[in-house]
């Protein structure tokens, strides 16, 4: 059974399907995988530390033993209550992944100790995996939870009830500031998180600004690409110019500046498509990730750029990211004569 809804997961981590005596949680955020595995551990385990309650083990476990996952699972706990066994997998080894396909089937169909409750954490799973398809494939007694990269809902989410809890908060743009920055692999942010909680004071009552978050983050040396990029298509040839000798001094290569260009032409063009279905241009920028201290310019360069222009400069960007990566090529003199040229053609659209 499948369970990837993010309310049906939180159900069930919460309070588990009776019933239930395996889950195979997996991804390719291992800190996700990881968190939630803890949480189902102390649901379904009075003492899921407790070494005569639980049991640990690795994929070198099962792969230098191949009975020892059956004997784990047949046993009871010693003090009484629930018994836990939690496998961890660091790869997907055919030979560990069968034996663990044919464990978790055999448990889920009770054919060991059936107050025995499994978890397995695993990386990324393919379709091809036993495991997977035996956790997917179960009909009542195991499910498979994948985990997915949080949405920036969900990173806001956990940031704010993580602030929350020390008693500390963010105004809704320094929370915007401070998500945009973060890893995707929760694990990571967690500790980001916890640094940051750190910094503002924890238990202090302290609202945040965006303001006081920019001595701790710093600037991103993306900064000046974007920079660049922003005032390349507002027109302002000088400032694209100081911005991309910048980026060049912080060690920015000449493709990753002709990117920045193309990411904020793509946003350009994504807020005209929203507009033109509907949407406001405030909503717009906002759908397409523009960050609150760049909204007005970006609102400002939204209602010149039509789609049409901006078209015209897709060739141009493509053949400026191709010479750039062309053998000896002064990438660093392409992209400012690109950033010149769609500065020149921002100030004959008004900008």
């Amino acid at each position: 059974m499948i369970l990837s809804k993010r309310a049906d997961v939180e159900r069930f981590l919460s309070h588990p399907t009776a019933g239930v005596r395996a889950a195979v949680i997996w991804g390719r955020d291992r800190g996700g995988v990881h968190e939630r595995a803890d949480l189902l551990a102390s649901k379904v385990c009075d003492r899921p530390n407790d070494p005569f309650d639980a049991a640990l083990l690795t994929e070198a476990d099962v792969d230098s033993d191949g009975a020892r996952l059956a004997d784990e699972l047949s046993a009871i706990s010693m003090l009484g209550g629930r018994r836990m066994v939690r496998l961890r997998l660091t790869g997907e080894k055919p030979t560990v992944d069968r034996a663990t396909a044919e464990a978790l089937t055999a448990h889920a169909e009770g054919r060991y100790n059936p107050d025995a409750f499994m978890i397995v954490e695993a990386g990324a799973l393919e379709r091809s995996s036993a495991l997977r398809k035996a956790a997917e494939g179960a009909k009542a007694g195991a499910v498979s939870i994948p985990v997915y990269e949080d949405e920036t809902g969900d990173v806001a989410r956990f940031v704010r009830e993580a602030l929350a809890a020390d008693k500390v908060g963010m105004t809704p743009e320094a929370l915007e500031l401070f998500v945009s920055r973060l890893p995707k692999e929760r694990g990571v942010a967690r500790q980001e998180i916890e640094r940051l909680i750190l910094y503002i004071g924890p238990g202090s009552g302290t609202t945040a600004s965006a303001a006081d978050l920019v001595p701790y983050l710093g600037v991103e040396p993306e900064a000046s690409l974007s920079d660049a990029a922003a005032d390349a298509f507002g027109g302002r040839a000088a400032l694209a110019h100081a911005a991309l000798r910048r980026a060049r001094a912080e060690g920015e290569g000449g493709p990753a500046a002709v990117r920045a260009i193309g990411n904020h032409l793509n946003r350009l063009r994504k807020a005209q498509i929203l507009t033109n279905a509907g949407a406001g241009a405030q909503e717009a920028a906002k759908s397409v990730g523009v960050f609150w201290k760049q909204e007005r310019e970006f609102l400002r360069q939204m209602k010149s750029w039509r789609m049409d222009d901006l078209d015209a400069l897709q060739g141009d960007v493509l053949d400026a990211d191709r010479a750039c990566k062309s053998a000896g090529s002064p990438d660093h003199l392409i992209v400012e004569r690109l950033a010149l040229s769609i500065a020149g053609r921002a100030r004959r659209l008004g900008l």
